[in-house]
């Protein structure tokens, strides 16, 4: 029996998703639960899983393309089983453009796949048509044949006739003639991720009056203590990093001025109860995506470390689900990780503010008239200045600071 897969609903207020990769193609068998393809919403990529197990019978949309929660994907049923063609659309240079649909047969249900009939060119050159791309075909007077498709086994995907019909209006008559200068320069088109990260930085500096203040901090004990106890947290399979220090010594910031731990409304500055940590995280060159620790403040640092490796982890291997990067009161940034010294991030709204740590070096100080060599790193502390103002942005980082330093 043919089963339906569908975009599932990832989280609160994700309505839709961009299909971004098929793990799986038509004729592929796969077993249930096993990843069959990956999507992205506005803030992380998760793997989407076979309800059932079968064989793949089609592939609805396609990927680069965006498809509603409840929209469906694919088709998966046995192997052999066919799709039976109940209407067709009539398009331009198509004499017949079949859909899907199930059929009983012998008590059972099974689907059976009419291939696809074109004036212009043979089926096997065009491949499946879509009732979808059939109509915008149709809408704009393409001619499929004339088409490149780009899909799954060149299959021609809505976004294939858009492209031909806005390269068919820069080809007017009235350019037709027009020399055009050929370069090497490469478009890269935006992902949905990335169209998030724009418009929320945009949105954050037109929202909060951005303030920085840096200050450094001596790492020896922090660093003396990692070295104790590294080996105890990986009994326990864990790995001790800087990133769970940097967190407890925020979270004593925190508690100590629970304004740092705020909102701006038009009402008031809204305090929240609980402190939740996002901590940045690169994922290369997709963007940037900020996975929450909540509830740090009744976390110990073993626990710490433990949801950093967690959170860490699923991050680069698109396991994060979509809750998890919501409801953060504060942001740490990492920046140090690539070699950094000291940065000027931007806030995550509604926040109050964010702390960069920058690499960690061994430099020359004075400590009590006498020079020594300690293992620093510089702390960039941005704040919204309509909440803090200098003084109190400054008590909150040298809190910070003093945590790291007198670490025990």
């Amino acid at each position: 029996m043919a089963t339906k897969v569908l975009v599932p609903r990832l989280g609160e207020g994700v309505d839709e998703v961009t299909v971004t990769k098929w793990l799986k193609q038509i004729g592929d068998s796969v077993n249930e639960f096993e990843p069959l393809l990956e999507v992205e919403s506005d803030k992380v990529t998760v793997e989407v899983p076979a309800p059932v197990s079968g064989a793949i019978l089609q592939i609805e949309i396609e990927e680069g393309q965006v498809a509603k929660v409840g929209e469906l994907l694919a088709i998966i049923g046995a192997e052999g089983e066919k799709f039976e063609s109940v209407k067709s659309v009539e398009a331009p240079g198509v004499s017949k453009v079949e859909s899907v649909a199930l059929s009983e047969s012998k008590g059972q249900k099974s689907v059976e796949f009419q291939p696809v009939t074109f004036d212009l060119r043979p089926a096997t050159d065009l491949g499946f048509i879509s009732p979808l791309v059939a109509k915008i075909a149709a809408e704009h007077g393409v001619n499929l044949s004339q088409v490149q498709g780009t899909g799954l086994n060149g299959r021609i995907t809505k976004n294939d006739v858009l492209s031909y019909v806005e390269g068919s209006k820069i080809e007017s008559p009235a350019t037709r003639n027009t020399q055009h200068v050929t370069t090497q320069d490469t478009l890269i088109k935006h992902t949905s991720m990335r169209k998030s990260i724009a418009a929320h930085m945009v949105e954050s500096k037109h929202t909060s009056p951005h303030v920085l203040t840096v200050m450094e901090a001596d790492m020896s004990r922090v660093v003396k203590h990692r070295a104790a106890k590294k080996p105890a947290f990986e009994r326990d399979g864990v790995n001790l990093t800087f990133t769970a220090y940097f967190i407890s010594a925020i979270v004593a910031g925190l508690k100590a001025y629970p304004l740092v731990n705020s909102s701006w409304s038009d009402e008031g500055v809204l305090i929240h109860k609980n402190i939740n940590i996002g901590m940045a995280a690169s994922l290369a060159e997709e963007g940037l995506i900020v996975p929450v620790i909540k509830g740090a403040d009744n976390l110990s640092l073993l626990a710490i470390a433990r949801s950093v490796n967690d959170l860490a982890n699923r991050v680069r291997n698109k396991k994060l689900q979509p809750d998890e990067v919501k409801g953060g009161t504060f942001t740490l940034t990492n920046h140090g990780v690539s070699g950094s010294l000291f940065a000027f991030p931007v806030i995550n709204q509604p926040q109050c503010g964010i702390l960069g740590i920058g690499a960690m070096q061994k430099r020359v100080i004075v400590i009590d008239d006498a020079i020594a060599i300690r293992p620093m790193v510089y702390m960039s502390f941005v704040f919204d200045h309509r909440i803090l103002d200098g003084a109190s942005a400054d008590w909150f980082l040298v809190k910070v600071k003093d945590t790291l330093e007198n670490w025990s």
